[in-house]
C-alpha cells in the first residue's frame, strides 16, 4: 500500500503517547519539517534575531522553529492581519508589509537596528509587493537580502519554480526573476534553497514534540476538520485561514 514505507515512514514509539499529540505529530509530514529546514538553513542559533517572510503554516511553523533553536526576537512579515495574530499569540513580533513600504524601517522599530541576522524566505514566487505593489515574485528575496546582516544567511524553503505560465512579466514566464544577487554578493550572503529534506529532521522533531519541547499545533493553529468538510476547509485556506486543517475522516480524534 506504501512504497518503500520500510524506509520512510516514521513510527511512534508508543501508540497511546503519540494519539495523545497526534495533531503536533501530524505536522512532521510537511510543514513542520519544512519551516524547521527554513531556519535551521538560515543559521539561527541562540540569541539570534530573525525575519520569517511569510505567515501561512511553513512561515509559523518556521517562526516556532526559530524559537527552539535559540532565537532571542522572531519577526514574522505578512498581509493578512489573522495569521500575523496567530505569529503573535506564541510570542512572535509582526510587520504588516501591506502597510508598510521600507521592512527595515519596521525591523528598527523592534530592534533598535534596520538588520537581522538571519532570514527565512516561506512566501516563494507567488510573492506580492510591499505597500500596494501588485504581483512580485523576486520581492521577498530582495526584502531579505536588504534586512539580513552583512555574512547572514538566508533560509529559502519558500516554492520557486522553472517557469510560470502566468506570471506578468516574460522573464518571469520563464522563472527568471529581478534579484538583486549584486546586494547578496557585495554582503556575503549564504543561500540555502531547494525542496526540504524532511527524513532528515523529522525523528529528532518527534522527539521535540514527545517531550512537550515543541507546541507545532499551537503555533500554526491546527484545526481537526471531518472529510464532508474539507472542501470548505481548501476554500477557507484559500480566502488566508490562520489555521492549518487536519482531516479526519473516521472521526478517530473525537
Amino acid at each position: 500500500m506504501v512504497p518503500y514505507a520500510d524506509f520512510q515512514l516514521l513510527v511512534f514509539p508508543d501508540k497511546e503517547q503519540a494519539l495523545e499529540k497526534i495533531l503536533d505529530l501530524t505536522m512532521l509530514s510537511d510543514i513542520f519539517p519544512t519551516g524547521f529546514h527554513g531556519a535551521y538553513t538560515a543559521g539561527v542559533q541562540t540569541g539570534s534575531t530573525v525575519y520569517i517572510a511569510g505567515a501561512g503554516p511553513v512561515g509559523l511553523a518556521a517562526a516556532h522553529s526559530a524559537q527552539l533553536l535559540g532565537a532571542s526576537t522572531v519577526i514574522v512579515g505578512d498581509l493578512n492581519e489573522d495569521r500575523l495574530a496567530q505569529a503573535r499569540s506564541f510570542g512572535c513580533e509582526t510587520v504588516n508589509v501591506q502597510k508598510h513600504d521600507r521592512l527595515g524601517e519596521q525591523i528598527e522599530q523592534i530592534l533598535g537596528e534596520p538588520t537581522v541576522d538571519a532570514a527565512v524566505d516561506c512566501v516563494g514566487f507567488e510573492a506580492s509587493g510591499h505597500g500596494n505593489q501588485g504581483e512580485a515574485p523576486a520581492a521577498v528575496l530582495n526584502s531579505i537580502m536588504d534586512i539580513t546582516q552583512v555574512g547572514g544567511s538566508l533560509g529559502i524553503p519558500g516554492l520557486y519554480v522553472t517557469e510560470d505560465p502566468g506570471a506578468s512579466d516574460a522573464e518571469a514566464k520563464k522563472g527568471s526573476l529581478k534579484i538583486r544577487f549584486g546586494l547578496g554578493w557585495a554582503k556575503a550572503h549564504t543561500f540555502v534553497t531547494g525542496q526540504t529534506p524532511a527524513m532528515t529532521y523529522n525523528r529528532n522533531l518527534m522527539k521535540a514534540i514527545l517531550s512537550g519541547r515543541a507546541q507545532i499545533a499551537k503555533a500554526v493553529n491546527a484545526t481537526v476538520i471531518s472529510l464532508d468538510d474539507a472542501p470548505k476547509g481548501y476554500s477557507d485556506f484559500d480566502k488566508g485561514a490562520a489555521k492549518k486543517f487536519v482531516i479526519d475522516p473516521h472521526g478517530t480524534l473525537k
